[in-house]
């Protein structure tokens, strides 16, 4: 008698991943502080924390939460249209909208499920969502979810996007990153609005590694090339430069109505705790004072000692005003074992292999904290020297 196959068995899926070089797992860290991290007795400077303003870890969040916490306790026991908005949810929403510069904006427990919650929502059957290809996967999902007809213009190819808004049916959508976030580079803003006005298009910026990081008191890159008021949906994180957790979404008034009644990663989610809002609320505030102002002039002025450092190595890197700087190194094994190299030298920078970016272009990623030491950097920039160089 034939054994039956269980069909719930991965082992094989399992043993490919890796096969592959693509086996990934867990490592708790037992300590965080600032650009310093701890597990099992050991140390580690971190170059890979979007942690990029370094307030995660300051003075200024740890007061912040702690008085969230005495005043408003834990959880919010329940969603939004329940009973779980409080006022500093709405004091919260009422500020970004303020630093956004657009009439309203909703909070969300992700940046994902800002993406989840606000595509669908707004586009359907017979419309066309245009993304640029190397979009960031809740963004790609999202219109997925839709059910709208999706096309896909190569990265920042205007000649390409352009041709697809001549074509595109229905309602239509264009979706880019303006700091992309696993190369780091720019998208030309400027060009992308000029081409959906022209077509009748809406557009949407995520600016999850550029808010906080660049423009004017840090609202993005679309601020600071003067194009902000031509985005119609402003979509960022809470979790990057703001140190904390969560998502916003930043439009019209009718859009983040529309957002509430049908957005189901808003709708059906409970309420972020409402000391979160809190401290967001005055991490917001630094952000846009002058503490704000010299932590970016922080992080860029690392950013281009990165940079110059890669370049003297031989290393191409994005020449966008970024604090990510990529190491392109190709085949999955070989960044593992770079990877590797640097740990054992008490640098932390994990691979990014496929699929969070195409096969063949597995990299490191590092990123730069306005908490790193130009010491820390030129320590860096040695050990790769040592590790890139060819062997034998």
């Amino acid at each position: 008698m034939q054994e039956r196959t269980d069909p719930w068995d991965i082992t094989a899926q399992l043993d490919e991943l890796r096969t592959q070089g693509l086996w990934r797992e867990l490592r708790p860290l037992d300590e965080l502080n600032g650009v310093t991290v701890r597990a099992d007795g050991r140390e580690w400077i971190n170059f890979s924390s979007n942690d990029y303003l370094g307030l995660a870890h300051s003075i200024e969040m740890k007061q912040t939460l702690a008085e969230g916490i005495v005043k408003y306790g834990g959880g919010s026991g329940a969603s939004r249209l329940v009973c779980g908005t409080h006022r500093a949810h709405a004091e919260l929403e009422e500020a970004l909208a303020d630093f956004k510069g657009t009439a309203a904006a909703l909070t969300f427990s992700s940046g994902f499920a800002v993406a989840l919650g606000t595509i669908p929502a707004l586009m359907g059957a017979g419309d066309t969502i245009i993304l640029d290809k190397l979009c960031h996967a809740s963004l790609v999902d999202a219109a997925r979810l839709s059910g709208a007809t999706i096309r896909v213009f190569p990265h920042n190819h205007l000649e390409k996007l352009e041709r697809l808004l001549q074509t595109a049916k229905g309602r239509v959508l264009v979706v880019t990153e303006s700091i992309f976030s696993m190369d780091g580079d720019a998208a030309p803003l400027r060009e992308i609005a000029e081409l959906k006005a022209r077509y009748g298009a809406w557009l949407l910026v995520d600016e999850a590694h550029a808010v906080g990081v660049l423009g004017p008191q840090g609202r993005g890159l679309a601020a600071a090339l003067g194009v902000d008021q031509q985005v119609d949906l402003h979509l960022g994180t809470l979790s990057k430069a703001f140190g904390l957790s969560g998502g916003y979404l930043a439009a019209s008034r009718q859009v983040i109505d529309l957002l509430i009644n049908r957005a189901r990663s808003f709708i059906y989610s409970t309420a972020p705790p409402v000391h979160l809002a809190h401290a967001l609320s005055s991490i917001l505030k630094l952000i846009r004072g002058e503490s704000g102002d010299a932590l970016r002039s922080h992080v860029l002025s690392h950013a281009a000692q990165t940079q110059a450092l890669l370049s003297e190595i031989g290393v191409t890197s994005p020449p966008g005003p970024a604090a990510i700087l990529p190491v392109i190194l190709g085949e999955a094994s070989r960044a593992l074992e770079v990877s590797a190299r640097l740990r054992e030298a008490g640098f932390l920078i994990p691979c990014i292999r496929y699929p969070t970016v195409a096969r063949g272009s597995a990299r490191l990623r590092i990123t730069v904290s306005a908490l790193h030491t130009a010491a820390q950097i030129q320590a860096l920039g040695s050990v790769l020297r040592e590790t890139l160089e060819p062997q034998g």
